[in-house]
């Protein structure tokens, strides 16, 4: 019994071998046998995984605690998503009332309260509502208004809002259609504004008194801040460029009369610029040591190394349509949003989506 085991492994070790010289006999000169073991490539990164399906022209995802809140521009629901991918209504914002781009748009959380930038009509508003509950529980309060006056249309509404590490809320707006709003100071189109958390203008704002913290803006959509406290926006052009920004206060970044770079003193030239066809930059996000981009046209999620923000990777292009946001996500990767259903896109099976991907 042990030679019929022993003679089976010879075989099987001959069998397994890529390079012999023969198989020897049961002694003396025969060549030895060398196993080469299998090649082992390392790991492809796992892709994309769908964490919610059949969200309706989703804008914005923010954090309550560990549970994703996305806002639905049209229907102006706002949708937990539990951890089984399960979608609740927590709440649907009163008094929207948005054509073509408008609706609800922006959300952030801070603190017990999450924050809303929505067209009412005439104007785009910014409220907040106190939180309650947890997970698909939780429930908004009634309404305090923070500021409005904001100028809406059907589009260029900017939109998007978060909290810098100051502390101090800030708000993208659009020129509304209006080019000469951006670089009217007295106007708060074309803007990025800076508020309190209960809406009152800081006392260290760039212009005394004034919401206003840059203008000769034509539509920001996305706002991130690095680890030193550099701010940065993604802004769509008109017919030739988007861009990436880093934001200075009280800062000219030159719409209507520049588009891209200019290269003159007079106006903040952006750090990196793409053709509209291939960008269209929403929602931006910075982790660790990079800065991403979720691009609509484009159909592409950027990466831009902050220590060379001229350069830029590209991933999942044309793949899964249309991208409104990203944002970092616990456990050390993104969450990316889909913007099929809006009218501009090609809507697949389950869009819009919610995707998990690790860091690219």
């Amino acid at each position: 019994m042990l030679k019929s085991t022993a003679s089976a492994a010879a075989v099987l070790a001959c069998m397994m071998s890529l390079s012999i010289g023969g198989c020897g006999g049961s002694s003396g000169g025969g060549s030895a046998v060398v196993v080469t073991p299998p090649r082992t490539d390392p790991p492809t990164p796992a892709g994309p995984t769908v964490l919610a399906s059949g969200l309706q022209i989703p804008w914005s995802v923010a954090f309550y605690g560990s549970t994703p809140l996305v806002s639905e521009r049209g229907t102006a629901r706002i949708q937990a998503v539990d951890s089984n991918g399960a979608l609740t209504t927590i709440a649907t914002i009163a008094g929207v009332n948005g054509t073509g781009e408008g609706g609800l748009l922006g959300i952030a959380v801070r603190d017990t309260f999450l924050y809303a930038y929505f067209s009412a009509g005439a104007e785009n508003r910014i409220a907040r509502y106190p939180l309650s509950g947890s997970g698909s529980a939780t429930r908004l309060g009634a309404a305090q208004a923070l500021l409005g006056g904001i100028p809406s249309g059907s589009n260029h509404n900017g939109g998007r809002i978060a909290f810098g590490p100051d502390g101090m809320l800030y708000a993208a707006t659009g020129d509304a259609g209006s080019a000469s709003r951006s670089q009217n100071l007295d106007s708060l189109g074309g803007k990025i504004l800076r508020m309190t958390a209960d809406g009152r203008v800081p006392s260290d704002n760039p212009f005394p008194g004034s919401y206003v913290y840059s203008y000769g803006h034509r539509n920001v959509q996305g706002l991130a801040w690095a680890a030193d406290g550099s701010m940065y926006a993604s802004e769509f052009g008109q017919n030739t460029w988007d861009e990436l920004n880093q934001i200075k206060p009280g800062a000219n970044y030159g719409w209507p009369d520049v588009e891209g770079k200019a290269g003159n003193s007079k106006y903040t030239d952006p750090l990196q610029q793409w053709a509209t066809a291939d960008a269209s930059p929403s929602g931006i996000a910075i982790s660790g040591a990079n800065l991403y981009i979720a691009n609509l046209r484009g159909e592409r999620l950027r990466k831009v190394p902050l220590a060379a923000t001229g350069t830029a990777t590209e991933f999942y292009v044309r793949e899964y349509g249309r991208l409104r946001d990203v944002v970092a996500a616990p456990g050390g990767r993104l969450y990316l949003l889909t913007n099929n259903t809006d009218g501009r896109g090609t809507p697949k099976s389950g869009d819009d989506r919610l995707l998990s991907l690790p860091l690219p």
